[in-house]
This record gives C-alpha cells, structure tokens and sequence, in this order.
C-alpha cells in the first residue's frame, strides 16, 4: 500500500476584497521569508506548490495573492484546493477586508479602477465583490478588517497566527553579529552591547591565538566573575526583550555584541546567544563580522 503523502509546504492564500491590503500583507509575507507570487491563477497553484514539494529550504511556505481579476476564480480554486490535499497540503486561506467607506477612500486615492467596475459604479462593484466572495471568506482561516490597521497591526496578526507553527511561537528573525570596537559598530545594529568590561584573554598568552569559539576561552570570559553573572542577566534580557519587539510587528532585529578586537569575548557571547535563541524556538542567524580582523 502506498504511502499517504506527507504535508512538506505550507501555502497560505491572501484574498479578499480589492483595496482591502491584500499587496501589503503579501509584502508582510515576503518580509517573514515565503516566497510570494500575486495574481497567480487559481489552477496554476498545484503546479507551483509541487516545485517547492521537500525541495525549498529558504522560505517558510508559499503566500499567494489571488482574487476575482482572474476568470472563474472561485471555480478554479476549488479544483486547486482539492489537487493540493490530494498531495498532502492544506492551503491555510487569509481574507482581508475592510469596510466600504474605507475602501472607496483607498480608491479614489489611487485612482485605481476596481476589477468589477465597468456598468457598475464602485459601490455595487464592491456589494457584487463581498456577495461572489462569502462562501471563500466563510471557509478562511483567519479574516481581517483592515480599516483601522496600520501596517505594523497587520504584520502583528499575520505574525501572531501564520507564524507561530512555523517557528516555535516566534516568527521574528534575529541576526546575532560579534565585532571589534576598533573596526567599527554594524550600521543595521538595532541592540548593541558592549563587553570590553569583561576579563580580555588576549592578554593571556596561551589563550590568544585561540577565538571566543574555543572552550578554554569562552570559559574563561563567561564562567567567572563578573562574566558568569552578566551571562544569566543578559540572556534573561533579551529573552524578555525579543516577545516585546515581536509583539509590536517587528519582524527582524540586529543583535551586536562588540569587544575590542571582535575575536574572543564578543564571539564566545555571540555563540552563546545564538545556540539560545535557536534552542528557543527562534529563526536566528550568526555572523562574526570582525573574526578574522582582530
């Protein structure tokens, strides 16, 4: 007998009603790692989605923008939707909406025709669009008035909910980067600490050909005082901190530790950090900007 396919891909479907911020929260999307593709018939997504089938480490899932500009979309969407389970996946659908007034604003804003306007005048062109679009809005996941939404409220709910699966219950990324004073802070550098406080092993001979990713040298910078007691605290800080920043619509912050030369004490705190934050469920990357420098 053969096996049941195995669910590899998450494909979210961002649809609604037009002038609702389905292109923003594509964009949110994109900015949180899926590769993104707007306007995609209905009928194409199968095909798509088995490109990326066990294949895509680099992005999260798929986020696809569609709506009623394409011909027969609702009847094309349900063909899709049942050639995806057939493979193993569930399309998790987002609708965005907003109120009528809202969206009329956003209209006459843009200058923008809406896709059922022709003998229509907008209003009924959005009465037509919210009626021909209810059975797909029943079935959504999740559906968001965005009238009264800033962008970082939106980038909030998407985090909040496609997210949390995917990374632990923390979607934001996290970019961990040790350097050396002398070299210079990172520019993109949101958080910057510095450790030049801390016991310095290049003044010790048999530790300073060695790095901050050598034990002896992370034991000795972070197992005695005051590294060991800085080491709870600022680890216990940022683990506060992160939530936070997430729960405001961040979707990436820079984390820089720095130490004179960017070799021993930023590295062995910045490997810490990052083998932390990973054991924590966060999408986190590391760099050593100045390692080969100090």
């Amino acid at each position: 007998m053969a096996e049941a396919p195995q669910e590899s891909l998450t494909v979210v479907v961002v649809t609604g009603l037009s002038g609702s911020g389905k292109s923003t929260a594509l964009n949110v999307f994109e900015d949180l790692g899926y590769f993104c593709v707007d306007g995609l018939p209905a009928a194409m997504l199968p095909k798509l989605a088995s490109l990326f089938l066990g294949k895509d480490a680099k992005h999260r899932g798929l986020a696809i923008g569609m709506d009623l500009r394409q011909h027969d979309f609702l009847d094309q969407w349900i063909v899709a939707a049942q050639e995806l389970a057939a493979n193993g996946v569930t399309p998790r659908v987002l609708f965005v909406e907003a109120k009528n007034d809202v969206i009329m604003r956003r209209y006459a804003t843009t200058r923008r025709p809406h896709p059922l306007e022709g003998e229509l005048g907008l209003e009924q062109a959005l009465a037509k669009e919210r009626a021909m679009l209810a059975p797909l809005r029943r079935d959504a996941e999740l559906v968001l008035d965005t009238s009264e939404y800033s962008i970082h409220d939106l980038r909030r709910m998407i985090q909040e909910r496609f997210m949390a699966k995917e990374a632990g219950g923390h979607g934001m990324r996290v970019h961990v980067i040790s350097f050396g004073f002398k070299y210079g802070v990172p520019a993109e550098a949101d958080l910057v600490f510095d450790l030049r406080f801390l016991p310095n092993p290049y003044f010790v001979p048999e530790l300073r050909p060695m790095s901050g990713k050598d034990a002896p040298v992370a034991e000795y910078v972070l197992e005695s005082e005051p590294g060991r007691t800085f080491k709870g605290k600022f680890l216990e800080f940022l683990q506060y901190m992160l939530p936070l920043y997430a729960a405001e619509g961040r979707y990436r912050i820079a984390v820089a530790i720095g130490c004179t030369g960017g070799r021993h004490r930023s590295v062995a705190l910045s490997e810490l950090l990052f083998a932390t934050l990973r054991s924590a469920g966060y999408s986190v990357t590391l760099e050593h900007r100045h390692f080969n420098l100090g």
